[in-house]
């Protein structure tokens, strides 16, 4: 039996990078990590993990097929795990950058049920902040 410590990375097809990588850089926080640009892979650290972005018109993104979009997304999803979790300085931090944060609810995640916050980035992907879970009797 395989036994999981946490996610290492995810793979994101990408129509356009640069909006991309603004969003998952300056936004979310992570930082640029490597660029392979001759395969068309950015790699960004988040925490403890990598977020793959990989532009559907390079070297790796065309053997993939179609570009994402609304009617064939392969992703629901994805969780960052946020600490420390201020919900108005996120829910602050966001609008400044043009960013329509979700509201803050409840929902559980690996850790236990816990405050989080839902935003899309540039092509429509859903990404959960999210943070410690609730003291006890929360």
């Amino acid at each position: 039996m395989l036994k999981i410590k946490h996610i290492d990375h995810l793979v994101l097809r990408v129509a356009d990078v640069r909006p991309m990588l603004d969003f998952y850089v300056d936004v979310i926080g992570c930082s640029l990590e490597r660029v392979q640009e001759e395969l068309g892979l950015y790699q960004l650290r988040a925490g403890a993990s990598l977020i793959d972005l990989i532009p559907v018109d390079g070297r790796l993104g065309s053997m993939g097929g179609a570009a994402p979009g609304k009617a064939g997304r392969n992703l629901d999803h994805f969780c960052l795990r946020i600490d420390p979790f201020d919900a108005e300085e996120i829910i602050r931090h966001l609008e400044s950058k043009g960013v329509e944060p979700g509201a803050v609810e409840s929902r559980y995640g690996a850790e236990g049920d816990g405050p989080s916050i839902y935003v899309a980035d540039p092509e429509g992907n859903v990404v959960e902040l999210k943070g410690a879970p609730w003291a006890s009797g929360g």
